[in-house]
């Protein structure tokens, strides 16, 4: 994919589950028109869009239908498939309201085939009503499933980090080979902290220039300032952010803007740097920026700053490992990383911290590698019996990345005590060396043939 190319997203989905709707939403206007009678949409539109400061190209397409090719519907419906072949990636709308009907399984199908990057969402999700139809979606074997309102904008950013996150990984060697500019999608890590850790001095330091204002008063930024980098021939985004205090302690309305534009940067990181005052470590504050990068699901760092002004370093850094294992159990072996931003210590230490935890979120596990761990794992240690009735535990699939999600599925999820399933995320971090990064495991029920 070259720089000048624009990734290209096809919107598909049956009739009337709000692509058009959701194509308006995306582009930022009223391009296509929407009603509730099925079947408005009969050609392809296209737009622009931009995700996460990325531009692409949208297209909205007529609904899908199984019909007789020479019909209006299977017209349309080759208009879709043209789409399908078209995009860079797909973007596939289903009706959380309505549930996964026949024909969204035969359109899975045909999406599986074709081979392309594809992003599930659950549009119509407002209220309890759509819960089962998120659910039942992770059926389609097309990975997690996001649950957005197109007509509400709910779930909208989370949509965007998907898309953002399929283009990311759409084949670039080829643009790397003949020198294209840009070509390499740059890693986007924000450094966070207190006011007053050190963060800009960081930056600054990594980069080798004062692009940033720094001095001994806490709260000198307040924008979250992005800085284009090259570590190793790897090109980096870092952003800087303002101080994160507790609640209670801001009062300022510009602060609050800053607060927010901090927790905006976190969202939309790959890579999260966590300055530490290693004078005063791991307080309350500390913890809670912690859990809530872990809770976004962004990969951690933690960076010791003021290193230099430790004494004796080695017993040190020993406690404060074992502190931050007990105190962020979450992200049990986090990469601890001493620095000092003063004087440029442990900087490379601490980059190849932060690349080795972006390959271990973005790490994709096989389904038979993790079929044949999921089976020895339950042989050591078979799930108790709850209420005089075995659990029995099926198999195991990983429904996406960045962080890695896993979906297993049992007879008796909800039986399944939390021990249990603690066991099982241990297992998955040992196992396939995701020590560190955050982990998800979602627990289903299969589905019974014979339900209806």
């Amino acid at each position: 994919m070259s720089s000048a190319k624009r990734p290209v997203v096809a919107i598909v989905g049956r009739p009337n589950v709000g692509k058009s709707t959701l194509f308006n939403r995306l582009v930022g206007r009223r391009l296509a028109l929407v009603d509730d009678t099925p079947g408005v949409t009969r050609d392809r539109r296209e737009g622009s869009a931009e995700f996460d400061g990325v531009e692409m190209t949208v297209l909205d397409t007529a609904g899908f239908e199984d019909a007789d090719p020479q019909s209006l519907s299977g017209r349309m419906r080759a208009q879709s498939e043209a789409a399908v072949a078209e995009a860079d990636i797909v973007l596939f709308v289903i009706d959380g309201r309505a549930g996964v009907t026949p024909t969204d399984h035969q359109f899975a199908d045909l999406l599986r085939r074709a081979g392309k990057p594809v992003v599930l969402a659950v549009n119509k999700s407002e209220g309890k009503a759509a819960e089962a139809g998120l659910y039942d979606a992770y059926a389609l074997g097309l990975g997690e499933p996001i649950a957005i309102s197109a007509e509400h904008a709910g779930g909208i950013g989370e949509l965007h980090e998907a898309v953002v996150a399929a283009a990311r990984e759409l084949p670039q060697e080829a643009d790397r080979e003949a020198g294209a500019d840009g070509a390499e999608w740059p890693v986007k890590i924000a450094v966070v902290g207190r006011p007053n850790a050190g963060k800009s001095t960081l930056v600054n330091r990594l980069i080798g220039a004062e692009r940033l204002l720094t001095g001994p008063e806490a709260g000198i930024t307040r924008d979250a300032i992005a800085v284009d980098w090259d570590w190793r021939g790897r090109p980096v985004r870092l952003i800087d952010t303002a101080g994160l205090r507790r609640k209670a302690r801001i009062h300022e309305r510009l602060e609050k803007l800053s607060v927010g534009d901090a927790l905006r940067a976190i969202r939309f990181a790959e890579v999260v740097v966590l300055v530490i005052d290693a004078e005063h470590p791991f307080e309350k504050q500390d913890l809670q920026i912690a859990e809530h990068v872990v809770n976004e699901g962004r990969a951690l760092v933690l960076a010791l700053n003021k290193w230099d002004t430790v004494g004796e370093p080695d017993r040190r850094l020993a406690e404060l490992r074992a502190e931050a294992d007990r105190l962020i159990a979450q992200v049990r072996g986090v990469a601890l990383v001493p620095v000092s931003a003063l004087t440029g210590r442990g900087l490379d230490r601490l980059m190849g911290a932060v690349f080795d935890a972006h390959e271990k979120w973005n790490r994709r596990v096989s389904t038979g590698e993790l079929n044949r761990w999921f089976a020895a794992l339950i042989d050591h240690h078979p799930p108790p019996a709850v209420a005089g009735r075995r659990i029995k535990l099926r198999y195991v699939t990983q429904a996406s990345t960045r962080p890695p999600t896993f979906i297993a599925f049992s007879s008796r999820a909800d039986a399944l005590p939390e021990s249990y399933r603690r066991y099982l995320l241990n297992g998955l971090r040992e196992t396939f060396d995701l020590v560190g990064v955050p982990v998800r495991l979602h627990l289903r029920k299969p589905d019974n043939p014979y339900a209806s």
